[in-house]
């Protein structure tokens, strides 16, 4: 059987790249992955945005997205990149996006994208996790506890069944930062980490579960965790702008 051919002409190149930084804020953190990318397209649209499409008889707008957070997490530091047919000014395009896009999914910054693999940038992220119910010294205890062992393993459901994650190894860093008080009174430790992106994404709720397991630590609720940063890792272990090399390029004279 012969291949069919989609008809009419091919469509147009992709003349210009931009990568963007959107945070998930406020009761959009509960948005997965996959609402936010219908939500984009929507945007697109609506914004009238240039894009450039993939070839085929089902052509898809060329978006690349890097890294994105776990549903129920809030970021500061999400990250995509678009494939534009036509150049555009990225404050312009920003500035759109984030009009129609709805309150809470807020697109931040955009840069020309440089040479180089945006994901390639992505080594660590820095979070910061709340724990209701927990108070300084107990999670102090705990999170010594963790830091001192080798290895930890946590059980999860993956795509492929049940498996059991090390997450005490891509940990880079673990602090207690200090503690919140809540509405109600009650006391939140707050925990900061650096983890490395490894494959299974070691997740805030895996390292809770770690610690739970380690030092028998137990939040009265569900802990709230936000993406502070993500990019690559500088030598004091602190995770860098993967912005800065696009960002400085633009701005270096030819």
């Amino acid at each position: 059987m012969a291949r069919r051919v989609p008809e009419g002409p091919p469509p147009p190149p992709v003349v210009q790249r931009i990568r963007l930084r959107y945070a998930k804020r406020g009761r959009l953190r509960f948005s997965s992955h996959r609402d936010f990318a219908r939500a984009f397209e929507r945007a697109l649209r609506r914004a009238e945005v240039p894009m450039a499409y993939s070839a085929g008889f089902s052509p898809h707008p060329k978006i690349s997205y890097v890294g994105a957070a776990p549903t129920g997490v809030a970021s500061e530091a999400e990250y995509l990149e678009i494939g534009l047919a036509r150049a555009v000014d990225p404050a312009v395009l920003r500035a759109e996006l984030d009009r129609v896009l709805p309150p809470g999914l807020d697109v931040d910054e955009a840069v020309l994208a440089g040479p180089g693999s945006l994901a390639e940038r992505m080594v660590a992220s820095s979070w910061r996790i709340e724990l209701p119910g927990v108070d300084e010294v107990t999670a102090r205890a705990a999170l010594a506890r963790f830091l001192d062992r080798d290895e930890v393993g946590v059980e999860r459901l993956t795509k492929s069944g049940r498996r059991t994650l090390d997450v005490r190894s891509p940990v880079v860093s673990a602090a207690v930062l200090g503690a919140a008080e809540a509405p109600s009174g009650e006391s939140r430790a707050i925990l900061g980490l650096v983890v490395r992106q490894v494959t299974p994404t070691v997740r805030p709720d895996d390292v809770v579960a770690a610690l739970r397991d380690v030092a028998g630590l137990a939040p009265t609720g569900p802990p709230v965790a936000v993406r502070l940063a993500q990019g690559p890792l500088d030598d004091d272990g602190a995770v860098g702008d993967p912005l800065a090399a696009d960002r400085n390029q633009a701005t270096t004279p030819p």
